[in-house]
């Protein structure tokens, strides 16, 4: 089995617990622990499950047939109490404009294959994961 590896970087801004990620893409994002200039981590862990589960969705119902005109994914994570704070819950609300009643059964099992096999941020996040550190001072 061939893996294919995604680089990232994470850089501090030196602003208070603002930091800026980039991918591979030409564009960043700015992740804020305050959430005031952007995102928390917390808030793009559950941004991350939901554009997998976006991308799945559309990829999915495009091949399907079914016509899409917008499709919105409304996510909320329940924390836990005390550290590490994970989150215990998460609640995921799929708004899908563009299908008729009788597409219903299309659009509801193409949120299940995103859950259940695709939706490769939703699977990393199993126990199974397996994380190294290595640290480097400059």
């Amino acid at each position: 089995m061939t893996t294919q590896t995604r680089k990232a970087t994470l850089r501090w801004t030196g602003k208070g617990l603002q930091f800026e990620g980039v991918g591979a893409g030409p564009s960043g994002i700015l992740i804020d622990g305050d959430s005031e200039a952007g995102p928390s981590p917390m808030e793009v862990l559950l941004l991350s499950v939901g554009g997998c589960m976006a991308v799945d969705i559309q990829m999915i119902l495009e091949k399907g047939r079914v016509p899409l005109e917008d499709l919105t994914i409304g996510l909320e994570g329940d924390r836990a109490p005390s550290s590490p704070k994970r989150f215990i819950n998460l609640r995921m609300t799929i708004r899908v404009a563009g299908p008729e009643e009788s597409h219903r059964p299309k659009v509801e099992r193409a949120v299940q294959l995103s859950r259940d096999k695709y939706c490769s941020v939703f699977h990393t996040l199993q126990p199974d994961l397996e994380v190294e550190t290595e640290v480097h001072l400059a």
